[in-house]
């Protein structure tokens, strides 16, 4: 998940020395070697800063099936756990971007009655994460007969 994480804000990186170059063409100036060095020099140092980041992020989620409900934990500077009780849940997604897809990973997202309800697991592996799916889809069935 880190690799993902530091692959999409590389190639945003990409994408604005690009721009950056294209805007210095059109204006007629040539491109500066010195700004496109900084430029190159602060990416690499917010590069670096954001591998040491994305392993606190990604160390940060986590979740846990319990009887009755389903514990997530995430957060780096502000933690957060949701606990979502099995039948409370409306329907559980899969979505994988395209970069997650080339990692063969996925996020697994609850959806609840309640809309200010975010509940997601990324980073899952994609097997796992429709394991998971299924097996919250079933526990979610069975409670919700009770209520």
């Amino acid at each position: 998940m880190r690799r993902v994480q530091i692959l999409a804000v590389s190639l945003v990186a990409a994408l604005v020395v690009v721009a950056l170059t294209g805007v210095e063409a059109m204006i007629g100036t040539k491109p500066s070697l010195t700004a496109s060095g900084l430029l190159l020099a602060g990416i690499l140092i917010g590069g670096f800063l954001l591998d040491r980041f994305a392993q606190r992020r990604v160390r940060a989620w986590a979740y846990r099936e319990r009887d009755d409900d389903l514990m997530v934990r995430r957060g780096v500077f502000i933690t957060r756990l949701s606990v979502i009780p099995y039948g409370r849940m409306q329907f559980i997604d899969v979505v994988a971007g395209p970069i997650e897809r080339a990692f063969g990973l996925a996020t697994v997202r609850m959806h609840t009655a309640a809309a200010a309800s975010d509940a997601r697991i990324p980073g899952l592996q994609a097997d796992e994460a429709a394991r998971l799916r299924d097996h919250l889809a079933e526990l979610g069935e069975s409670k919700a007969a009770g209520l």
